[in-house]
């Protein structure tokens, strides 16, 4: 019986070296995702230091994973690293959420044109769907669901259009548009405006207008920046919805 369960020891252990990278992968994936949402909604604001004790002790985790997860988000435009010095959550000016903003409506509006010519009615209908459920959460004055749900719009739009590249380039620099929406503030009017511009891009999507709703898509971008100005103390402004 003892040889048995040497053994079974010695065969065990192969295994649990094996799980130990699926392990430390998905560390790393959960202490990203945490520090970026951190950054992004304004819980570490635009130049502040990230101080590694305390978000070590914050999220449960040593210094090793921390730090891969600061050079990921260094990547992706979220962190600033400087050397000898503690790494900063990266500043955000206007400029760059304008270059964001129209990047992004450039690339949305290629996708736009690729879906209308590739989707079949179920693909349209769960972009329907969507857009009716952030429609609720309008009514409701919910501005975070709201949020939520715009983003699911844009992103399902992204993967519908069957265009890998154009996804992969829209997610990196999703965290950042996101981050510029929680750090910039909008007239309240321009709440509604963005309304009736999704309902006009549903309505050439369905009827499969491909190069009006790429022109409507661009459009939506160009105009979030109107209302769009740097955060301010104002009390009657909110942040920006897509």
């Amino acid at each position: 019986m003892a040889r048995q369960v040497k053994k079974l020891k010695r065969q065990a252990r192969p295994s649990s070296r094996a799980g130990a990278p699926r392990r430390r992968g998905r560390l790393h994936s959960t202490t990203v995702q945490q520090l970026r949402q951190m950054i992004v909604t304004g819980q570490i604001i635009p130049g502040a230091p990230l101080r590694e004790t305390e978000l070590c002790e914050a999220l449960g985790i040593s210094r090793s994973p921390l730090r891969e997860a600061i050079r990921t988000l260094a990547r992706e435009g979220l962190v600033t690293l400087f050397p000898n010095r503690s790494a900063v959550a990266a500043s955000i000016d206007f400029a760059e959420i304008e270059a964001l903003f129209q990047t992004m409506g450039y690339l949305e509006s290629i996708a736009t044109t690729l879906l209308c010519a590739r989707a079949n009615d179920e693909d349209i209908r769960e972009i329907v769907i969507l857009h009716h459920q952030m429609l609720v959460h309008y009514h409701k004055r919910d501005l975070k669901r709201y949020i939520d749900i715009n983003q699911s719009i844009h992103r399902t739009i992204m993967r519908l259009s069957g265009n890998v590249v154009l996804c992969e380039l829209w997610e990196l620099l999703a965290p950042r548009v996101e981050r510029s929406r929680t750090a910039a503030n909008l007239y309240p009017n321009r709440w509604h405006a963005a309304v009736l511009e999704h309902e006009e891009i549903l309505r050439c999507l369905v009827a499969r207008e491909g190069e009006k709703v790429a022109k409507l898509m661009t459009e939506h971008y160009v105009n979030g920046l109107v209302g769009l100005r740097p955060a301010a103390s104002a009390d009657d402004l909110i942040p920006l919805p897509g």
